[in-house]
């Protein structure tokens, strides 16, 4: 009685929604996966090469990179990173982007989310052109702007020194990180910020206890991209540090592996390897948090 009734209760799938797969419709596709496999693995031949090359030893660069040893080397050496170390001393530049990287975040964190809120809450006259202003600013080319921070620096005595650079870094990351948490303030419902207004806390006190809380995932996207933004800056690095114990990673990097007759790019991959660990970290396991951060007021 009951597999009669089973049998009698499982209804056949109407053809119309089957799923139909044509010759034609399987070929598209099995070249489109082909396709894509091409564009990831052209993508990504460039980072293998660095890591490769990287883990070769001097003999073997000095022999040819790409030469002899062909794109699977048949011995690898970690020897570069012990001395990217060890030789090129690369421990002092990592900590000064930390130290850089680091204090630009929240710097950056703290500003933008003052400004955001300000733009996304606040019956600011003009809020609209100042924001624009913004969006311009990070947008504004790097390069047009050495030139005056450069002569300012050197005003003031600032010159070869990390510590500035966290106030110059903000050109990179306060323009994109307002922007972003701006609109994040505005999903958020004003009843929550009006319910801590009425019991007699302050704006800031607001901002500070509530809203920031709640906007907790942009808060975490904004200050991703504004690490990312200053732990990759090379452009103002360059400009402003002339000793080699104040330079940032990236620019100690430029002059590692270098002798009298040979460049040893190994030294030089195996510190791009060894920079790049901490931002491929960050997108691999933030990857969503910075899509949504990215896309957030599209949607209203």
């Amino acid at each position: 009685m009951t597999a009669a009734v089973a049998e009698a209760g499982a209804a056949p799938v109407p053809l119309k929604y089957r799923r139909r797969i044509t010759p034609g419709k399987a070929i598209r596709e099995t070249l489109f996966y082909i396709a894509v496999v091409i564009v990831v693995l052209i993508a990504l031949f460039p980072f293998y090469w660095i890591l490769r090359t990287a883990l070769e030893s001097n003999s073997q660069v000095a022999a040819g990179v790409g030469g002899k040893n062909g794109i699977i080397p048949g011995h690898l050496s970690g020897q570069a990173f012990v001395n990217v170390f060890t030789q090129q001393k690369f421990l002092t530049p990592l900590l000064n982007s930390i130290i850089v990287a680091l204090a630009t975040t929240v710097v950056t964190i703290i500003v933008a989310s003052a400004a955001g809120y300000a733009l996304a809450r606040l019956n600011i006259r003009g809020a609209g052109a100042v924001l624009a202003f913004i969006l311009l600013a990070g947008f504004f080319p790097v390069l047009a702007m050495i030139g005056p921070v450069f002569l300012i620096l050197k005003s003031i005595g600032a010159l070869d020194n990390i510590y500035p650079l966290i106030i110059v870094y903000l050109v990179y990351t306060l323009p994109i990180s307002t922007w972003l948490l701006k609109n994040f303030f505005e999903q958020i419902p004003k009843d929550l910020e009006d319910a801590a207004l009425t019991d007699g806390a302050t704006r800031l006190q607001t901002l500070r206890k509530v809203v920031i809380p709640v906007a907790i995932p942009g808060v975490f996207t904004a200050a991703i991209l504004a690490f990312i933004l200053a732990w990759n800056d090379f452009a103002f690095a360059v400009s402003f540090l002339s000793t080699q114990s104040h330079f940032t990673a990236p620019l100690a990097i430029t002059t590692f592996g270098q002798s009298g007759y040979q460049t040893f790019y190994n030294l030089i991959d195996s510190a791009v390897v060894i920079v790049s660990i901490p931002i491929a970290l960050l997108v691999l396991f933030a990857q969503r948090r910075i899509v949504t951060g990215l896309t957030a007021g599209s949607f209203r």
